[in-house]
Protein backbone atom coordinates (compact mmCIF):
# COMPACT_ATOMS: atom_id res chain seq x y z
CA UNK A 1 0.00 0.00 0.00
CA UNK A 2 1.32 3.44 -0.94
CA UNK A 3 0.25 5.76 1.88
CA UNK A 4 -0.85 9.29 1.01
CA UNK A 5 -3.06 9.78 4.05
CA UNK A 6 -3.53 8.51 7.61
CA UNK A 7 -7.15 7.67 6.68
CA UNK A 8 -8.08 4.55 4.73
CA UNK A 9 -11.45 3.69 3.21
CA UNK A 10 -12.12 0.01 2.56
CA UNK A 11 -14.84 -0.77 0.01
CA UNK A 12 -16.15 -4.33 0.05
CA UNK A 13 -17.66 -5.37 -3.26
CA UNK A 14 -18.98 -8.45 -5.02
CA UNK A 15 -17.89 -9.15 -8.56
CA UNK A 16 -20.94 -8.13 -10.62
CA UNK A 17 -21.89 -11.38 -12.36
CA UNK A 18 -25.29 -12.53 -13.57
CA UNK A 19 -27.10 -14.63 -10.98
CA UNK A 20 -24.44 -14.08 -8.31
CA UNK A 21 -25.21 -10.63 -6.88
CA UNK A 22 -28.22 -9.08 -5.18
CA UNK A 23 -29.97 -12.46 -5.07
CA UNK A 24 -32.66 -11.31 -2.64
CA UNK A 25 -33.47 -8.41 -4.96
CA UNK A 26 -33.32 -10.74 -7.97
CA UNK A 27 -36.10 -12.85 -6.47
CA UNK A 28 -38.47 -9.99 -7.36
CA UNK A 29 -36.88 -8.17 -10.31
CA UNK A 30 -34.99 -11.01 -12.02
CA UNK A 31 -31.28 -11.73 -12.42
CA UNK A 32 -30.56 -9.26 -15.23
CA UNK A 33 -32.30 -6.32 -13.54
CA UNK A 34 -30.54 -7.16 -10.26
CA UNK A 35 -27.18 -7.14 -12.06
CA UNK A 36 -27.99 -3.83 -13.78
CA UNK A 37 -28.99 -2.31 -10.44
CA UNK A 38 -25.82 -3.55 -8.77
CA UNK A 39 -23.66 -2.10 -11.55
CA UNK A 40 -25.51 1.19 -11.08
CA UNK A 41 -24.77 1.05 -7.34
CA UNK A 42 -21.10 0.30 -8.01
CA UNK A 43 -20.86 3.33 -10.29
CA UNK A 44 -22.58 5.45 -7.63
CA UNK A 45 -20.18 4.24 -4.91
CA UNK A 46 -17.18 4.95 -7.13
CA UNK A 47 -18.48 8.44 -7.89
CA UNK A 48 -19.13 9.19 -4.21
CA UNK A 49 -15.76 7.92 -2.98
CA UNK A 50 -13.34 8.85 -5.79
CA UNK A 51 -12.91 12.49 -4.73
CA UNK A 52 -12.36 11.80 -1.02
CA UNK A 53 -8.95 12.84 0.28
CA UNK A 54 -8.34 9.53 2.08
CA UNK A 55 -6.61 6.49 0.61
CA UNK A 56 -8.97 3.91 -0.84
CA UNK A 57 -8.86 0.14 -1.31
CA UNK A 58 -11.45 -2.05 -3.03
CA UNK A 59 -11.76 -5.62 -1.78
CA UNK A 60 -13.26 -8.00 -4.35
CA UNK A 61 -15.26 -11.08 -3.40
CA UNK A 62 -14.09 -13.48 -6.11
CA UNK A 63 -11.24 -12.09 -8.18
CA UNK A 64 -9.58 -8.77 -8.92
CA UNK A 65 -10.76 -7.13 -12.13
CA UNK A 66 -8.38 -4.66 -13.74
CA UNK A 67 -10.64 -2.81 -16.17
CA UNK A 68 -13.82 -1.93 -14.34
CA UNK A 69 -15.52 0.93 -12.53
CA UNK A 70 -12.69 1.13 -9.97
CA UNK A 71 -9.86 3.22 -11.44
CA UNK A 72 -6.56 1.61 -10.45
CA UNK A 73 -5.01 5.09 -10.13
CA UNK A 74 -7.49 5.90 -7.35
CA UNK A 75 -8.21 2.55 -5.72
CA UNK A 76 -5.84 -0.14 -4.57
CA UNK A 77 -7.31 -3.48 -5.59
CA UNK A 78 -7.30 -6.44 -3.23
CA UNK A 79 -9.05 -9.76 -2.65
CA UNK A 80 -11.21 -10.52 0.37
CA UNK A 81 -9.65 -13.29 2.45
CA UNK A 82 -11.53 -15.35 5.05
CA UNK A 83 -14.31 -17.86 5.53
CA UNK A 84 -17.06 -15.38 6.42
CA UNK A 85 -17.68 -11.64 6.29
CA UNK A 86 -16.26 -11.07 9.77
CA UNK A 87 -12.99 -12.80 8.98
CA UNK A 88 -12.73 -10.98 5.66
CA UNK A 89 -13.24 -7.61 7.31
CA UNK A 90 -10.84 -8.14 10.20
CA UNK A 91 -8.14 -9.27 7.77
CA UNK A 92 -8.64 -6.08 5.75
CA UNK A 93 -8.50 -3.91 8.89
CA UNK A 94 -5.37 -5.73 10.11
CA UNK A 95 -3.70 -5.11 6.76
CA UNK A 96 -4.58 -1.43 6.92
CA UNK A 97 -3.31 -0.93 10.45
CA UNK A 98 -0.13 -2.87 9.64
CA UNK A 99 0.46 -0.45 6.77
CA UNK A 100 0.39 2.44 9.27
CA UNK A 101 -3.10 3.88 8.82
CA UNK A 102 -4.59 5.57 11.89
CA UNK A 103 -8.28 5.64 10.97
CA UNK A 104 -9.92 2.93 8.86
CA UNK A 105 -13.52 2.73 7.67
CA UNK A 106 -15.25 -0.05 5.76
CA UNK A 107 -18.37 0.32 3.63
CA UNK A 108 -20.18 -1.91 1.20
CA UNK A 109 -21.04 -1.02 -2.37
CA UNK A 110 -24.84 -1.23 -2.27
CA UNK A 111 -25.74 2.03 -0.56
CA UNK A 112 -27.45 4.61 -2.76
CA UNK A 113 -28.05 6.85 0.26
CA UNK A 114 -24.40 7.65 1.02
CA UNK A 115 -22.65 10.93 0.13
CA UNK A 116 -19.08 12.25 0.44
CA UNK A 117 -20.10 14.44 3.39
CA UNK A 118 -21.23 11.32 5.29
CA UNK A 119 -17.88 9.60 4.84
CA UNK A 120 -15.90 12.72 5.73
CA UNK A 121 -18.07 13.11 8.83
CA UNK A 122 -17.33 9.50 9.82
CA UNK A 123 -13.57 10.07 9.58
CA UNK A 124 -13.90 13.30 11.58
CA UNK A 125 -15.64 11.41 14.40
CA UNK A 126 -12.66 9.08 14.73
CA UNK A 127 -10.68 12.05 16.06
CA UNK A 128 -12.92 12.04 19.15
CA UNK A 129 -14.15 8.43 19.31
CA UNK A 130 -12.41 5.10 18.84
CA UNK A 131 -15.25 3.70 16.73
CA UNK A 132 -17.96 4.94 14.39
CA UNK A 133 -20.99 2.95 13.20
CA UNK A 134 -23.52 3.68 10.47
CA UNK A 135 -26.77 1.86 11.33
CA UNK A 136 -28.77 0.37 8.47
CA UNK A 137 -32.56 0.26 8.53
CA UNK A 138 -32.50 -3.54 8.28
CA UNK A 139 -30.73 -4.02 11.61
CA UNK A 140 -27.23 -4.26 10.22
CA UNK A 141 -24.74 -1.49 9.52
CA UNK A 142 -23.58 0.20 6.33
CA UNK A 143 -20.34 1.59 7.79
CA UNK A 144 -17.87 0.58 10.48
CA UNK A 145 -14.83 2.65 11.37
CA UNK A 146 -12.13 2.46 14.02
CA UNK A 147 -8.75 3.77 15.09
CA UNK A 148 -7.87 0.58 16.97
CA UNK A 149 -8.67 -3.06 16.30
CA UNK A 150 -11.36 -4.77 18.38
CA UNK A 151 -11.57 -8.43 17.27
CA UNK A 152 -14.90 -9.00 19.08
CA UNK A 153 -16.64 -6.90 16.43
CA UNK A 154 -15.96 -9.55 13.82
CA UNK A 155 -16.86 -12.73 15.68
CA UNK A 156 -20.09 -14.39 16.88
CA UNK A 157 -22.23 -12.48 14.38
CA UNK A 158 -25.00 -13.88 12.20
CA UNK A 159 -24.02 -11.81 9.16
CA UNK A 160 -26.91 -10.63 7.02
CA UNK A 161 -29.43 -10.81 9.86
CA UNK A 162 -31.31 -8.06 11.68
CA UNK A 163 -29.38 -8.33 14.96
CA UNK A 164 -25.88 -7.52 13.66
CA UNK A 165 -26.09 -3.88 14.72
CA UNK A 166 -27.37 -4.70 18.21
CA UNK A 167 -24.66 -7.31 18.71
CA UNK A 168 -22.01 -4.89 17.46
CA UNK A 169 -23.11 -2.14 19.83
CA UNK A 170 -22.99 -4.59 22.73
CA UNK A 171 -19.33 -5.22 21.87
CA UNK A 172 -18.75 -1.46 22.02
CA UNK A 173 -20.32 -0.86 25.45
CA UNK A 174 -16.96 -0.14 27.09
CA UNK A 175 -15.61 1.84 24.12
CA UNK A 176 -16.14 5.36 22.85
CA UNK A 177 -18.21 5.28 19.67
CA UNK A 178 -20.33 7.55 17.52
CA UNK A 179 -23.53 6.54 15.74
CA UNK A 180 -24.11 8.07 12.32
CA UNK A 181 -27.49 8.74 10.76
CA UNK A 182 -29.47 5.61 9.90
CA UNK A 183 -29.55 4.79 6.19
CA UNK A 184 -31.09 2.25 3.86
CA UNK A 185 -28.89 -0.20 1.98
CA UNK A 186 -30.28 -2.04 -1.03
CA UNK A 187 -31.15 -5.69 -0.49
CA UNK A 188 -34.81 -6.05 -1.43
CA UNK A 189 -37.24 -4.60 -3.97
CA UNK A 190 -38.92 -2.65 -1.16
CA UNK A 191 -35.63 -0.79 -0.62
CA UNK A 192 -35.72 0.79 -4.09
CA UNK A 193 -39.33 0.78 -5.31
CA UNK A 194 -39.97 4.39 -4.23
CA UNK A 195 -36.63 5.87 -5.32
CA UNK A 196 -36.93 7.50 -8.79
CA UNK A 197 -33.30 6.72 -9.73
CA UNK A 198 -34.16 3.02 -9.85
CA UNK A 199 -37.32 3.37 -11.97
CA UNK A 200 -35.56 2.54 -15.27
CA UNK A 201 -34.50 -0.82 -13.84
CA UNK A 202 -37.84 -1.91 -12.39
CA UNK A 203 -40.45 -0.77 -14.90
CA UNK A 204 -41.25 -4.40 -15.66
CA UNK A 205 -42.12 -5.05 -12.03
CA UNK A 206 -44.18 -1.97 -11.20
Amino acid sequence: MIKNSTNLLLIFTRNPELGKCKTRLAATVGDQAALDIYNFLLQHTAKVTSQLSCDKAVYYSEEIWQDDVWDANTYEKKLQEGSDLGEKMINAFKEGFAAGYKNIIVIGSDLYDVHPVDLNHAFEQLAEHDFVVGPAEDGGYYLLGMNKLLPALFTNKKWGTDDVLQSTLQDLQKETYFLLEEKNDVDYFEDIKDIPAFDPFIKHVK
